[in-house]
């Protein structure tokens, strides 16, 4: 491929990754948001990480996977539960590669 084309693509991916970002930014820096929009705006996070992790936790080959085999599902469930009641997320990220670390290497 032609450096040129290659440079343009580079180019181009960055302006369209950076511009949406920097348009709220340049928009809302000097405005104080309204408190149920601040509120609202704090459920973002969660609700994207759920929508890319859930799909990855129970399909395989697209059809649900519930079975013993399973162990990112599986470890998940405590990770949840821990995520949930301390909000620690290096805490999380510990136990969940534990859980299916321990489920790989005694189960299979």
């Amino acid at each position: 491929m032609d450096e040129k084309i290659v440079f343009l693509t580079i180019v181009g991916m960055t302006l369209v990754t950076y511009i949406p970002r920097v348009i709220p930014v340049l928009a809302l820096a000097s405005r104080t948001l309204p408190a149920p929009v601040v509120r609202w705006l704090s459920f973002v996070p969660t609700a994207v990480l759920s929508a890319m992790l859930f799909p990855s936790l129970l399909l395989k080959d697209a059809s649900f996977d519930f079975s013993p085999e399973n162990f990112f599902l599986w470890a998940s469930i405590p990770a949840f539960i821990l995520a949930w009641r301390t909000k620690s997320f290096f805490g999380t990220v510990a136990l969940g590669m534990s859980l299916v670390a321990a489920g790989r290497y005694f189960l299979g």
